[in-house]
């Protein structure tokens, strides 16, 4: 579905989407399957969400894979997650790459075997040249985890303590190249932020939706888009200027 056929003023719509991706265990579950299969359906359904994103003609979408609390999980499925990973930058790379996608990864790598790390690096270099959307892959990644290793940095740098502003230390988070969020989206029914990238929706606009990420698709996108739309956004009690009308 186009942005056209679909109603959504692209104008009008956020530059930056965040998503946690919930539900994939309760989905399988429904099914009578292993959780795997609902991480595997996750797998095609972010797919699906991306070609949207860029027919919308959204810029940065970033994505929750994989939290740094995800490893108090049973270990067969933790081990299953990761091969996972593997099996999708083997499976959609290519796909990714042709769609116009930059890939980019954030979260602390160090935890994650050599094979993952280099299969994350190939997926970064593969795609480094690509404009169409930038797709944050947040992975072994905290926001509590972001600011700390943030502040570690601004100090290995060498910024005194009175030169440390937002501004300054945003510089040193992990998502430096992107802008904040302006729409984060949660599936799967729960309300909360569950750490993910704390310093940065402080002015992003929420939508929570019951949908399990494997049926979260160009409908469920559109219609929180369309509540983004419709809210009156305000940074600090100011109201963000209005967009100009084309023509």
């Amino acid at each position: 579905m186009t942005t056209e056929s679909s109603g959504i003023n692209k104008a009008a719509g956020p530059r930056h989407i965040a998503i946690v991706m919930d539900g994939n265990g309760r989905w399988a579950k429904k099914r009578f399957l292993p959780r795997f299969f609902g991480h595997k359906a996750g797998v095609d359904s972010l797919v699906k969400v991306v070609q949207a994103c860029i027919d919308r003609e959204v810029e940065y979408l970033t994505v929750f894979a994989f939290s740094s609390e995800n490893w108090k999980r049973p270990s067969d499925e933790v081990s299953g997650l990761m091969g996972l990973v593997l099996a999708a930058v083997s499976r959609y790379l290519a796909k990714m790459g042709q769609m116009g996608v930059r890939i980019r990864i954030v979260g602390d790598r160090d935890a994650v075997s050599p094979k993952l790390r280099n299969a994350w690096n190939e997926a970064e270099s593969a795609t480094a040249h690509n404009t169409k959307l930038t797709m944050s892959v947040a992975f072994n990644y905290g926001g509590r985890w972001d600011i700390v290793q943030a502040c570690k940095a601004a100090m290995d740098a060498g910024v005194p303590s009175t030169e440390l502003t937002e501004a300054r230390l945003s510089e040193f988070m992990a998502m430096s190249y992107a802008p904040d969020p302006d729409l984060f989206i949660r599936t799967g029914g729960e309300v909360r932020i569950s750490n993910f990238m704390l310093w940065q929706v402080a002015y992003t606009e929420f939508v929570f939706s019951d949908c399990l990420w494997p049926e979260f698709g160009d409908k469920q996108l559109d219609a929180a888009i369309a509540a983004f739309r419709d809210r009156d956004r305000r940074f600090g009690g100011v109201k963000e200027a209005p967009a100009l009308a084309d023509g």
